[in-house]
């Protein structure tokens, strides 16, 4: 006898990968590339997969200017002790004063991603995964 489990996407990997977080299938965002910069941040009003609605409410999205200032952060320590480790941050030359540029053109360079990670962490803090999607139809 052959048992057959339904393997769902993980959320870590959902939300890494711009999915729905109610049916973890459908994308988040209409173009894949997130460097073209005309549509970046351009959503489908609902679910191409399970129909769920993205815009929750009015202004829902201002939110993740918080997530992503935490993500800024935390990737700017990062690359500090990184820094840190491999060539030094000394007071008395100007290597602090190169790794304060390498971080800030990291971070104009990730910023679309960024943005991205930011909406997809954001929208799946209040929306769940429901496993019987498939079942219960289209959600509004």
């Amino acid at each position: 006898m052959s048992v057959s489990k339904v393997s769902h996407p993980g959320l870590l990997q959902s939300v890494l990968t711009n999915k729905c977080p109610h049916c973890r299938k459908g994308d988040l965002f209409i173009n894949p590339n997130p460097y073209d910069l005309k549509s970046t941040m351009k959503m489908p009003e609902h679910c191409p997969a399970c129909g769920q609605k993205f815009d929750l409410q009015t202004g829902f999205y201002f939110g993740t200017g918080y997530v992503s200032y935490v993500m800024t952060i935390v990737l700017s320590i990062l690359s500090c002790i990184a820094w840190w480790l491999t060539i030094g941050i000394g007071l008395r030359d100007n290597r602090i004063w190169w790794w304060l540029i390498s971080n800030a053109a990291l971070l104009v360079i990730l910023q679309p991603m960024i943005q991205r990670l930011a909406r997809s962490i954001w929208i799946a803090l209040f929306v769940k995964y429901d496993a019987g999607w498939k079942n219960d139809g289209m959600v509004a």
